[in-house]
């Protein structure tokens, strides 16, 4: 991961990768959240819906975006069209958590532009790996 410094006033910031996680279970989220940013070092806004997600892509548009995948991932794939079609979120990566990665075929994900897929059988020690290794991020530079 890179991290970047913006010189606000006469304060240098650094900033990191900054991940949006769309869950709608508490729980999950919470231990999603848990394991990219204290393994992966990262920012992690959480939204609790697809709306709330949607919202925060384009208000505050994330490095990327982790996407849980329900059951018939209908209404998921409908928030990813909303995202392709809009300017300032079109570009942003998706990596989809699904427990269900048999029905996702290749020709699927090449037409929502999704980055990837992680079955949801959550190895919290590998999740971060498994992020950084679909985005393109160096895990490594982001834990010095």
């Amino acid at each position: 991961m890179t991290v970047n410094c913006m010189i606000v006033g006469k304060i240098a910031v650094i900033t990191s990768k900054t991940l949006l996680l769309i869950n709608s279970e508490p729980n999950l989220r919470e231990v999603v959240q848990a394991c990219l940013m204290d393994l992966g070092g990262w920012e992690v806004l959480t939204a609790g819906s697809l709306l709330e997600g949607l919202r925060q892509a384009v208000v505050h548009p994330p490095d990327a975006i982790i996407l849980e995948l329900s059951r018939t991932g209908m209404d998921e794939f409908r928030v990813l069209e909303q995202l392709r079609a809009q300017p300032t979120t079109q570009t942003i990566p998706v990596v989809l958590l699904t427990a269900r990665a048999k029905w996702l075929d290749s020709q699927l994900l090449q037409r929502y532009q999704v980055a990837g897929v992680i079955a949801n059988s959550l190895d919290p020690a590998m999740l971060p790996v498994q992020v950084a290794k679909l985005l393109g991020w160096d895990l490594d530079s982001q834990m010095d």
